[in-house]
């Protein structure tokens, strides 16, 4: 275990292969390197896990996590590698994983792949953050939302009601302006930490129910979850305006299905 910590931690990177919107955004290039690859350099240059653990169901995908420093113990099975997959699912299939292998521990973190401009220094803020609030069950990052759920409706046959319909009965939140509302924040691609103990619960989460607000900085929180999204993220580094994590090695050599395109 790296020497910043005394609790033994594990990052998991989820790529399954069977993105519908953006097919095989996981490994999609940017700046020559697959995505995950720099979700997975900036695992490895925070220096506080154990292991960092590619979760994915493709064969291919596994190659290239170990090609650039993740460890594959097994793949997914496809029934917990769909579209509607709970993450708590694949969480414990792979805790399950290294205890049967004798490599268990006290905290894991999410690090999605869909985001490659996550920072080394935002993970290690992240890590040190949790483990000083003991009272705490994860840590989760969140952005200021710019559209506020208290304007926003649901459909229901010819009428539609307030999506959050306990506000004030004299002053709905959909009828005042947007500087009385409370702030609120929308989680994103940027990270997750939680005690393993949550997910070992009755029931099992990921995130238990006390959750740290860790408040993502610039392009932290970025996430490519449609093609526009791919699309940015190539102009932002082609502009200079995003560092991507620096890798410490060659361009993954075999050809990926995103190469065509």
């Amino acid at each position: 275990m790296p020497s910043s910590s005394n609790h033994a931690a594990v990052a998991f990177v989820p790529a399954r292969s069977g993105s519908s919107r953006v097919p095989h955004k996981n490994i999609a290039r940017l700046n020559g390197h697959p995505a995950l690859a720099y979700t997975i350099t900036a695992a490895r240059a925070a220096d506080v896990f154990a292991e960092i653990v590619l979760c994915t169901d493709d064969p291919l995908y596994a190659r290239i996590g170990e090609y650039y420093g993740a460890v594959v113990p097994l793949l997914r099975p496809a029934e917990i590698s769909t579209s509607t997959s709970p993450d708590i699912e694949w969480v414990v299939f792979m805790l399950d994983a290294l205890a049967a292998q004798g490599r268990s521990c006290e905290l894991f973190s999410i690090l999605r792949p869909t985001n490659p401009f996550r920072r080394a220094a935002t993970i290690s803020k992240a890590f040190e953050t949790i483990i000083t609030k003991p009272g705490a069950d994860s840590l989760r990052a969140v952005s200021p939302a710019t559209e506020h759920p208290g304007k926003m409706w649901v459909l229901r046959g010819e009428f539609m009601y307030p999506l959050l319909p306990l506000t004030p009965p004299d002053a709905p939140w959909h009828s005042q302006q947007m500087a009385a509302l409370p702030r609120v924040f929308k989680q994103n691609a940027s990270l997750e930490i939680a005690w393993t103990r949550v997910a070992r619960a009755d029931p099992p989460t990921i995130a238990g129910h006390a959750v740290l607000p860790f408040i993502s900085e610039g392009y932290d929180g970025f996430d490519i979850n449609m093609p526009e999204d791919l699309a940015e993220a190539a102009a932002l580094i082609a502009k200079g305006r995003v560092k991507l994590p620096q890798i410490d090695r060659a361009p993954f050599p075999d050809k990926l299905p995103t190469d065509a395109r």
